[in-house]
């Protein structure tokens, strides 16, 4: 096993661009999910520890800007692998100003509108403009570690070692499932005039972080 981590460390992958398509849906997955589960349990300490919320807006439990900036750190970091220390600060920094532009674009086009609001937040040391601080910097940056160190090598690994039509398969159908949900509440749901699933959920009593 110590051998297969080093060769990942010191060797480039060698898949095909199928393959590769099918890693990335399955890291967009991972990681969508990884981040829902984060948020799950931070908002429950936030608020007091009355009880757990929902976040996001799909019906599954999935967040975008979290798969959203998974690939990002691999584009930006995997080549510098070597390197824990430069992954982190890459990762910490550039997931730091999508953060902040994912925040003020949703502001400026939603008209006021925030997914999250670091001033209403505990841990907001260095907030700026509530849509970005330094525990959620630092917290990205740490992630990526776990994000390059263990999730990908982990799903190299699996690339190679399960059955191409299965793995494929299994990865294909998976972020399918994950993007219609998201179209779905995304645009669909707007353009159409549907429920969307935070409306569903809250009619059921399911908590939901608000923004004022």
């Amino acid at each position: 096993m110590k051998e297969k981590y080093k060769n990942y460390l010191e060797k480039d992958h060698s898949f095909d661009k199928t393959m590769m398509l099918g890693i990335f849906c399955l890291i967009i997955v991972v990681t969508g999910m990884f981040g829902f589960l984060y948020e799950f349990i931070f908002y429950y300490f936030n608020g007091g520890m009355q009880g757990f919320y929902w976040r996001g807006g799909n019906f599954l439990p999935w967040i975008n800007i979290y798969a959203t900036g998974s690939i990002m750190i691999y584009f930006l970091t995997y080549k510098k692998r070597k390197n824990a220390f430069k992954v982190f600060l890459i990762s910490a920094l550039a997931c730091g100003i999508l953060e902040y532009i994912s925040g003020l674009g949703m502001y400026i086009v939603g008209n006021g509108m925030r997914c999250w609001d670091y001033n209403s937040e505990i841990l907001s040391f260095g907030s700026i403009h509530g849509f970005v601080c330094l525990r959620s910097v630092l917290v990205f940056g740490t992630f990526s570690l776990l994000f390059i160190y263990g999730v990908v090598p982990l799903i190299f690994y699996l690339a190679k070692k399960v059955n191409r039509k299965v793995f494929l398969t299994v990865s294909f159908t998976l972020c399918s499932i994950i993007l219609i949900d998201e179209f779905y509440n995304l645009l669909i749901a707007r353009i159409f005039r549907l429920p969307r699933a935070s409306k569903i959920y809250k009619s059921i009593g399911v908590r939901y972080v608000t923004f004022k």
